[in-house]
């Protein structure tokens, strides 16, 4: 029996436990972070919390006779990625990063890109005065220095605080719809959205609402994948890495 790890939380990451679930030979199991109070759980075995560093991923690694990993993290979720290459390489055990392309631009968009969500607290509040914020609920703290914008900030869990002074937050989970982004733009007067370049189709129609609708869009970057770790777009790389570079079962 070999041991296939999928450090999960995504779609992507479901998607993979379930087209790998029941398969001869091969045990999988699904790790979430454990920073969504009710999330969507992956076919086959879960575990959900940290694992102390990557110290702790590499001892877990070694007792649970891991023979590849697959993470299939958030895009920005740059420490679990740093630690998983870490571990991996003090143990030897192969490594793919599963993550899905980033947004691109297309005729009509009114981007402007920022490095961290720092960076885009500072182009505020110049740039608008009542600002969306689709970058989960750990980033809000980045604008709770923002005098003269009132935000609304969408996630699926209450962000904690610190807070901006003026302040909503609208809890919901995608996929969103077109019409459904549009309304919500426009009932709530936002001429300015700021998110992450997340990427994926569950988030994407707030981007073409925002287009729609003519607004500015402060585009967050996500950082690079761990250098020497082999990186795949989709679910079909990685069930082909699976078979033949990773090779458990």
């Amino acid at each position: 029996m070999r041991h296939l790890l999928i450090l999960g939380g995504t779609t992507e990451g479901r998607a993979l436990a379930a087209a790998l679930d029941g398969r001869a030979g091969l045990r999988v199991t699904s790790s979430l972070a454990g920073r969504v109070a009710r999330p969507r759980l992956p076919a086959g075995e879960v575990r959900i919390g940290g694992f102390g560093g990557p110290d702790g991923l590499a001892a877990w690694l070694r007792a649970e006779g891991v023979d590849a990993v697959v993470d299939a993290t958030h895009p920005f979720a740059a420490r679990i990625s740093g630690n998983a290459a870490l571990a991996a390489a003090a143990t030897g055990v192969p490594l793919l990063v599963l993550r899905r392309p980033g947004f691109a631009p297309v005729d009509g968009d009114r981007w402007l890109t920022a490095p961290s969500l720092a960076a885009a607290a500072d182009l505020l509040p110049r740039r608008g005065e009542r600002v969306l914020l689709t970058i989960g609920r750990q980033g809000v703290a980045a604008f709770a220095h923002v005098d003269g914008v009132h935000f609304v900030a969408r996630s699926v869990d209450p962000p904690e605080p610190p807070l901006p002074p003026s302040f909503e937050v609208l809890l919901d989970r995608g996929p969103f719809t077109l019409e459904g982004e549009e309304a919500l733009l426009r009932a709530r007067g936002i001429d300015l959205l700021v998110t992450k370049d997340s990427g994926g189709a569950a988030t994407a129609p707030k981007l073409a609402a925002a287009r729609g609708l003519r607004l500015p869009v402060i585009v967050v970057q996500r950082p690079p994948a761990p250098d020497g770790v082999p990186v795949v777009p989709d679910v079909e790389g990685a069930l082909r890495w699976v078979d033949q570079s990773g090779r458990p079962g």
